[in-house]
């Protein structure tokens, strides 16, 4: 429905035009299409199915029906044309008139005027209104709220019905009728015209479908107050309007057409009605007449009054005060709870001025407090209201309400079956007035208890039949009292209280009394049984006749047929056994009467005890049979699910399936299962119309009686898996589940479990999640569960609250999954001494020993400086602690983050004196620990996970309350864009925090939200950033004093947000500001070389990759441009807006007309890196060598050499290779062949060579080439790559010691050395490695000499690379993520902590961008924690290896997705499990970033790889498993080794253990215990059901006390399916595959029953036998083991043997030929033979 939520789509449109179509059959048939325009009409019912819109017409007083769809497009250009020739339709409807008509609507009246008046059209001239027979007018459509414009009418109006109503107004008041008398052309207040606009494009149109006939008498005001559409009990569709002025509800019936494309309304029935409500789920409507009377109604039958017990009858006299006690006389039970109207109003409008009640505290006056008389006696009903479901509420007229059940068709599932099939197959008039009549019976008052009712079904429908059912013997005796209800049915009148010879009769009749007969004490006491009369039996069987006056006595072989139907389906339910057999009883009798000998055969082999051979018979008067109607469909012989399932199982031919649609579903659903599994046609279950199955239906239809039985062969589909595939898959699709499995007798389900054995093997890692748990894969249900389910906290997530911990203990790093980490790295505690190098939190130890000529004072300043030299190591660690800690914490929302403080100050042995920086006597540099706490902040905000759940409320919530933790929080909001939350920040704190100035919270600020907004090219992003860089505003804005740091960080950010966008504009702007001049005052003198660096890096951001192809900037000639920047030249004439401003040159810097080089090369260089990066461009990478003449050398930084070298490898990115060999390559000739080795002490003299700037040169190509390869291989743990670097890593140390590095520089060395440091840690990303852990624990521990803040910085991101993300994550090679490394990691490490002047700090944790979550964590779904499994991993083919497989043990890190094929979890401990990449990575990426949780399942008798490594205790169940001897000493204790499926541990301890004396239990006890061992290790714990119940009913059989023969049927179909060819060629293509059921269970199985059949022959059965099959009667007691024998030899029924009688046959050869057609097997003729050549010995013993 839709109320208010549609209220803003319809505010909005206030100002659209209307946007509606009409198509009209106008005149002379022609239909004519033109705008909606009418006043005059209002809309009073919309519906969506169907899509139908119904209106009222004002002036002429009538209803009409449309139906409401999409304009197609030839209608949208007639429309269109017309509106090109002249005038353009002008809007008139201003919001203040919508809103207006809205408010209206919300005070319950109906809808007034349209909003959308006189909207004029081209077509409607002359509209007169005294014609009203040409429909000329259009109806304009009031709500416009409906159809919000985006949905289509079917969707986005909920099921919907009733009158639109929008519930504004809290309380609404009592409903008023508004006269409705505005004048045809009254426009609402304040319209305005429109100024001309463009023709209106419609998109929704209505075409007329209905109108009601006009009558004279018609009333000026008949609008309908209730619309609603009902269907009567045979599903005919009424579309009701009740017009209260007339007090009368017209029912229109209306259907769809064949085509399912129109509907097709039919006549008017009109019923005098008050109010009414439709009974949705009972099929009916409620009418409240205007006596006051409520009655039920179906469609258009009247049921019958409904009375409500404690209601007072509206026929109530004065005298009568007190109310009536509560019977209800002939309609409704009790009230229970509430339903649906398809919508009607909420109340009714009434003429009385009653208030309407909208208190609920007169609701809880339950109907049958005795206090609750009527006052005034005048109460009565006075509105039906709120029907949901069967309930209603009906509202009286002293202002209370009662809430009323109206009583189902049926209660119990057998009744409402058997219901449904008759309903199903009589034709609907019939079937209309049965379902009453049953109904009336029913639902008299006291209705029967559940037991009953199938008593009482019988008895209305055989009364309905013509049967006199208190003469029959076996409906006489009904039990209806059994019910415990507390009001007699007052069906009879009650005899006189002395009673009468009846009760005795009755009482000998009852079932009690034959159980008491057949008991034993009965027989020791030697008590004669009493007998009832048999006089009155034989009496009644004289002359009972069926009436065939009744109402179905013409289609009694019809509704046989369908309860036959229903019976089959009932047998393949196991819980229905109880309804089947009295369903038995109803069959047999009617089949009797019907002269139906085979049907009453198969129910005697079904059921032999309860089907007596002969029995009381009505005669159907012969001259009657002709009326009967026998449909085409009925079969003379009895379809029998069973038999056909065995029939395909033998391969034999067998006539389709009969079915009933929607009721004999299950039948269905074997039938096609039986079909595509067995017989192998995978087109089964594809197409609608089957071969295997025929619908019944009503319609006569071309005899199909003669129907050759189709020869159903088995053919082999060439994957046996698939077929197993799609018969699981289907039987999703159909809604069949486990428990369905569970209740279907196990014969029958063996086919469909053997296919699920099949799937279970090896499933596809994308089924959904129904599939899986039908094949009983918990991992994969599990997985697709959770897929399903939004990012949130997965099962890894540490819950550790952040407050538990001390204060003192928080180093922010106490949420890591330890768990997981410890699964990874479990041999050693790196993680702990991880923990301990890159903790801040706590004093660092000063060690200063005191020298004796130290002075005190001189002393303190020593240990003062060691701490200040300590800090500046102290104050790197928190970009390493960010990096080790990245997304592992989910923050409480009601908490502020934890953020651990930077601790500066140190302690001092042996006293541990505290040593402060702060004290005074030494002078320390200010704002020293600004960027340290940054760095703190984002280390800390770094920690949340993307997925935790953060409003802005909490962002803000966070901000602190102290000016100096500004800095952290700055950071803090950094991380929170770097890991995507800032976009939740509200814009208004976005310009709230930048407003405040504070240098660090604009940059924080800044890059976190374009980190957010990642190659968006988000407006107001680039709006916000732009203020902060001078060169992206106009050149006559206002100048604006920004911080220099902020306009890198601005710059930058306009990289982020226009990423990989090839924007011209920016990528313009950009490439000037690389040499952006110094300006005439101090602007833009300090710290150039960082804002032209930044300038160069947001460039090649946003043309990241594009190389040649930049689209539309050839003219700007951007590579030729940067290679000027690059080496020096003239500077070029500054163009652009900007000119005027760099006119005057600097007072501060003279540079002159060349470029600066020393400023723009960095920029340059790796824009030219990142424009052409994997490019493989030569010629670029040409102009990137490093020079090859002494000359030229002296010319180039030795660094910037590091940086060409890195950006011609990352352009040649395929050349790259991972051996030492190739880094030397990139050293030229010159530098290779002078380079001095450090370890001579001598140094070798020379003119013309500067062997500084040689060395100086060597070491810096060496480390470009190096961490070229760290990004080539990053995340990749190659293992060549590892060992190229580490060997290079090594050999700086070695020079480091070296006596001469004074040649090459300490710093020089130290910088290479880090920058090593930094690739080997890329490549080993997230692995932990203990070499690389190693180098970085030495270098954490130098801290004199040349090791400064930035090298500290450099080691410390090192090791924080090596465990990202405590590692769960890894680096990622695409373009995006290289960009952001080489933000990160660009070698230039600042001198000190506030040093920002080549590069700025803040982008060191850009690196975020580049980390992917990568760690594949199996979870056992059992005990859902981590554990180890074996995957194997298929990478794809590439120019450089084959298609490989590799084995990990998982939790591992992947490699990148894209280099693999798939990804398979190998057993054989755990389920095989494939995650096929081929198909795409979503299903993996989305795996991964939910912690990589993938489950697994542990196979039985397997331990898992933690509890048993090397996996030699499993060999315990290896040696069992071999079914040998062992098996009978298998203990139940050692059950859980193999499974944790609590019901086999149950069976286990109950069925399996033995106890002291077990005497002949012993046997059945080892039964048991193998036949669980058989189940568990085989992995079919399902099987263990089958099992039991295979051995209860042979044990049955032995005892011959088989009462039905079902158990029998499932042992033969469980038999035939073994035997059968589809599943012995399934096993000789598998040879591997495990038998379902144990190959030695089955024969002794088949041998049991044979024997004890063939001993019943000997003492006594081939009599019996002979007797059956010559047609003689019976002896009593051996029914049942004769049944059990035809069932199980298949022995034809007597009518189909041979007619040449039985004796006629003299050889057996004889015999085999004659039961050649009959299908009988040969081992069932063999024990026949001797009877029917009348040989007295048996051929078989």
């Amino acid at each position: 429905m839709f109320g208010p939520l549609n209220m803003d789509c319809c505010l909005n449109e206030a100002l659209l035009p209307m946007k509606y179509l009409q198509v009209h059959p106008g005149l002379f048939g022609s239909s004519r299409v033109q705008y909606v325009v009418d006043h005059a009409m209002k809309i009073v019912f919309l519906n969506t199915d169907p899509s139908i819109v119904m209106t009222y017409d004002a002036v002429q007083n009538v209803h009409s029906v449309w139906t409401l769809r999409r304009v197609k497009s030839e209608e949208e250009n007639v429309v269109l044309k017309f509106s090109e020739q002249g005038g353009t339709p002008q809007n008139v409807a201003t919001s203040s008139s919508l809103t207006a008509h809205l408010r209206s609507l919300s005070k319950g009246d109906s809808p007034v005027t349209s909003p959308f008046q006189n909207y004029s059209s081209i077509h409607s001239q002359s509209r007169s209104t005294s014609s009203p027979s040409l429909h000329s007018r259009s109806p304009s459509i009031s709500n416009m709220a409906a159809l919000s414009r985006a949905h289509s009418p079917a969707l986005g109006v909920h099921s919907f019905s009733g009158v639109q109503r929008f519930n504004i107004s809290s309380h609404n008041q009592s409903p008023k009728r508004h006269s409705i008398s505005h004048s045809p052309n009254s426009n609402s207040n304040g319209s305005f015209l429109a100024p001309e606009t463009e023709p209106i494009v419609p998109e929704l149109c209505i075409d007329h479908l209905w109108t009601e006939t006009f009558s004279n008498i018609r009333e000026k005001n008949s609008q309908a107050s209730k619309v609603f559409i009902t269907s009567d009990l045979c599903g005919q569709k009424f579309l009701c309007f009740l017009v209260e002025s007339q007090l009368q509800l017209r029912c229109v019936k209306f259907q769809e057409s064949n085509d399912k494309t129109q509907l097709i309304f039919g006549s008017v029935t009109n019923i005098p009605a008050k109010d009414a409500a439709p009974v949705e789920k009972i099929d009916t409507m409620l009418v409240l007449e205007g006596s006051g009377n409520l009655v039920l109604y179906t469609g258009v039958v009247r049921v019958g009054k409904v009375f409500i017990p404690g209601l007072p009858a509206p026929s109530l006299t004065m005298s009568n005060t007190m109310p009536r006690p509560s019977t209800p006389l002939d309609g409704v039970s009790t009230p229970k709870p509430l339903s649906k109207l398809l919508g009607s109003l909420d109340e009714v409008v009434l003429l009385s001025p009653v208030p309407e009640l909208r208190d609920s505290s007169k609701l809880h006056d339950s109907l049958y407090n005795e206090d609750c008389t009527f006052q005034q006696l005048g109460t009565y009903i006075h509105s039906i209201r709120d029907p949901v479901h069967n309930r209603v509420t009906l509202e009286l007229s002293n202002g209370s309400m009662v809430r009323i059940t109206i009583p189902e068709i049926a209660t119990s599932e057998l009744v409402q079956t058997c219901l449904q099939a008759i309903k199903f197959i009589l034709p609907k008039e019939i079937a209309v007035q049965m379902l009453v009549k049953w109904y009336n019976v029913h639902s008299a008052p006291g209705g029967p208890s559940y037991h009953s009712e199938w008593n009482l079904f019988v008895t209305c429908l055989m009364n309905m039949m013509g049967y006199n059912t208190d003469r029959l013997a076996w409906t006489r005796n009904f039990d209806f009292e059994g019910s415990l209800s507390p009001v007699i049915a007052p069906k009879k009148a009650r005899p006189s209280e002395t009673g009468s010879d009846d009760d005795w009769e009755y009482l000998l009749n009852s079932d009690y009394h034959q159980n008491v007969e057949s008991h034993l004490l009965n027989r020791s006491l030697c008590l004669s049984p009493s007998e009832a009369s048999q006089m009155k039996d034989e009496d009644f069987s004289q002359n009972l006749s069926v009436d065939s006056s009744t109402l179905l006595f013409t289609h009694i072989p019809a509704i046989f047929f369908v309860l036959h139907l229903v019976y089959e389906e009932l047998k393949l339910n196991t819980l229905m056994g109880e309804g089947i057999c009295s369903l038995v009883e109803l069959l047999v009798q009617l089949a009797r009467d019907l002269k139906l000998g085979p049907y009453v055969d198969h129910y005697y082999r079904d059921y032999p005890t309860l089907v007596r051979t002969t029995g009381q018979v009505c005669t159907i008067d012969p001259g009657q049979t002709g009326f009967m109607h026998h449909p085409s469909f009925f079969m003379s012989e009895p379809p029998s699910i069973y038999q056909w399932v065995s029939s395909c199982l033998k391969g034999e031919g067998m006539p389709p399936y009969p079915y009933l649609p929607g009721i004999c579903e299950r039948s269905r659903l074997v039938v096609l299962s039986i079909a595509l599994y067995i017989l192998g046609d995978e087109s089964s279950v594809s197409d609608e119309s089957s071969q295997y199955l025929t619908r019944i239906t009503i319609a006569p239809q071309k005899l199909q009686v003669e129907q050759e039985e189709n020869r159903f062969s088995f053919r082999y589909s060439a994957s046996v898996s698939s077929l197993a595939e799609r018969l699981v898959v289907w039987m999703t699709n159909v809604g069949f589940t486990l428990r369905d499995l569970e209740t279907l007798p196990f014969g029958i389900a063996l086919p469909i479990r053997d296919a699920i054995y099949h799937c279970r093997e090896q499933p596809a890692s994308d089924w959904p999640e129904a599939v899986c748990l039908l094949i009983g894969r918990q991992d994969l249900s599990k997985q697709a569960c959770e897929g399903n389910l939004p990012k949130g906290k997965s099962v890894l997530s540490s819950d550790v609250p952040s407050g538990t911990e001390t204060e003192e203990e928080d180093d922010g790093m106490n949420d890591m999954n330890h768990e997981v980490m410890s699964l990874i790295w479990s041999e050693d505690l790196r993680v702990q001494d991880v923990r301990r190098l890159l903790q801040s939190a706590h004093p660092v130890r000063v060690n200063v020993v005191q020298y004796p000529e130290l002075s005190d004072h001189e002393f303190i300043e020593e240990k003062e400086n060691r701490l200040l030299q300590l800090c500046q190591r102290t104050m790197a660690l928190p970009v390493g602690r960010g990096m080790f800690t990245l997304f592992s914490y989910h923050p409480v929302p009601t908490e502020p983050l934890p953020i651990p403080k930077l601790n500066l100050t140190g302690r001092a042995p042996p006293r541990n004196t505290t040593v402060d920086l702060n004290s005074g006597n030494i002078d320390v540099p200010p704002n020293m620990t600004s960027w340290a706490s940054f760095h703190n902040g984002v280390a800390a905000g770094l920690k949340i996970a993307p997925a935790s759940q953060i409003d802005s409320a909490w962002i803000v919530y966070n901000k602190p309350k102290h000016a100096e933790l500004a800095n952290e929080y700055a950071g803090f909001l950094m991380a929170l864009g770097l890991n995507g939350h800032l976009t939740k920040l509200a814009t208004l704190n976005i310009h709230d925090y930048l407003t405040k100035g504070h240098e660090m919270t604009s940059i924080g600020l800044l890059l976190g939200v374009s980190a957010a907004k990642l190659g968006t090219m988000d407006m107001s992003i680039t709006r916000l950033l732009s203020i902060h860089i001078p060169a992206l505003l106009p050149p006559t804005s206002t100048e604006l004093d920004v911080p220099h740091n902020v306009q890198v960080a601005a710059v930058v950010g306009i990289g982020l947000v226009y990423q990989g966008t090839a924007h011209r504009h920016t990528a313009e702007v950009l490439l000037a500001e690389i040499g952006r001049p110094p300006g005439p005052e101090m602007e833009y003198c300090t710290d150039r070389e960082s804002y032209s660096l930044a300038a160069g890096l947001a460039l090649g951001m946003v043309c990241l990759g594009h190389g040649s192809n930049l689209i539309g900037m050839s003219d700007l000639n951007v590579p030729e441009q940067l290679y000027q920047y690059m080496v020096g030249g003239h500077r070029r004439f500054q163009t652009g807006m900007h000119r005027e401003k760099h006119k005057s040159p600097s007072y501060q810097i003279k540079e002159g007309d060349t470029i600066n080089v020393d400023v723009t090369c960095p920029g340059a260089t790796l824009a030219l890196a990142m424009i052409y990066l994997k490019t493989n461009n030569r010629s670029i990478a040409d102009w990137l060598r490093a020079p090859d003449t002494m000359y030229l050398l002296d010319f180039v930084k030795p660094e910037f050499l590091l940086l060409r070298t890195l950006a011609r490898c990352l352009i040649l990115w395929d050349d790259i290779l991972p051996n030492s060999k190739w880094v030397d390559s990139n050293v030229p000739q010159i530098i290779r062949e002078n380079s001095i080795s450090l370890s001579e002490i001598e140094l070798p003299c020379s003119e013309d060579l500067n062997l500084e700037t040689l060395s100086q040169a060597h070491v810096y190509i060496i480390a470009g080439a190096c961490l070229s390869l760290g990004f080539r291989f990053a995340g990749s743990e190659n293992l060549s790559a590892f060992n190229c670097l580490h060997k290079f890593a090594k050999d700086f140390m070695t020079y480091l010691s070296a006596p001469n590095a004074s040649v090459t520089g300490p710093y020089n060395l130290e910088t290479c050395l880090s920058v090593v440091l930094l690739s080997l840690a890329m490549v080993m990303a997230g692995s932990g490695n203990l070499k690389v852990l190693q180098l970085c624990r030495f270098l954490h521990m130098k801290t004199g000499g040349e090791m400064n803040y930035g090298f500290h910085l450099a080691h410390h991101m090192a090791l924080g690379l090596l465990f990202l993300g405590g590692g769960r994550y890894s680096l990622s090679t695409s373009n995006s993520s290289i960009a952001a490394l080489l933000c990160a990691l660009y070698p230039h490490f600042p001198a000190h902590s506030t040093d920002n002047r080549y590069h700025l700090q803040a982008l060191r944790h850009l690196y975020v961008l580049a980390a992917e979550p990568r760690l594949l964590v199996p979870v056992d779904v059992d005990t859902n924690m981590p554990c180890y499994a074996l995957l194997e991993v298929t990478y794809k083919g590439t120019q450089w290896y084959e298609q490989t497989k590799e084995e990990l043990m998982a939790p591992t890190l992947l490699p990148e997705l894209h280099l693999l094929k798939q990804i398979k979890v190998k057993g054989p401990r755990y389920w095989e499990l494939l995650i096929d990449l081929s198909k795409g990575t979503q299903h993996l990426k989305s795996i991964l970033s939910k912690d990589g949780v993938l489950y697994v399942k542990l196979r039985a008798g397997q331990l898992s790889y933690k509890e048993d490594p090397m996996g030699w205790q499993s060999l315990l169940a290896q040696t069992v498993a071999n079914r040998n001897s062992e098996a009978r000493a298998f203990k139940p204790e050692t059950i859980s080794a193999f499974t944790s499926d609590p019901a086999l541990l149950s069976f286990a301890e109950y069925f399996c253990k033995p106890t002291v004396n077990m005497g002949q239990k012993q046997e059945i006890l080892d039964l048991f215990s193998s036949v669980l061992y058989e189940c568990v290790t085989q992995e079919t714990p399902e099987m263990l059901p089958a099992y039991i119940a295979m051995d209860q009913a042979i044990r049955r059989l032995g005892r011959r006390e088989m009462s039905e023969t079902s158990e029998l049927w499932q042992i033969k179909l469980v038999l035939e399916f073994f035997s059968s060819r589809s599943h012995q060629e399934r096993l000789q293509n598998h040879p591997k595959r495990g038998l379902f059921m144990n190959s030695e269970f089955l024969p002794v199985v088949k041998c049991t029953i044979d024997n004890t059949l063939d001993q019943w022959l000997q003492v006594g059965g081939d009599m019996c036998v002979h007797a059956y099959l010559s047609g003689q009667p019976l002896e009593e007691p051996q029914l049942s083991m004769l049944a059990c024998f035809l069932v199980y030899h298949s022995v034809p029924a007597p009518r189909h043997l041979p007619p040449i009688g039985l004796e006629g046959s003299t050889s057996f050869a004889e015999l085999l030929f004659k039961f050649k057609q009959l299908k009988m097997p040969v081992r069932a003729l063999l024990r026949l033979a001797p009877l029917l050549l009348g040989n007295p010995q048996p051929m078989v013993m």
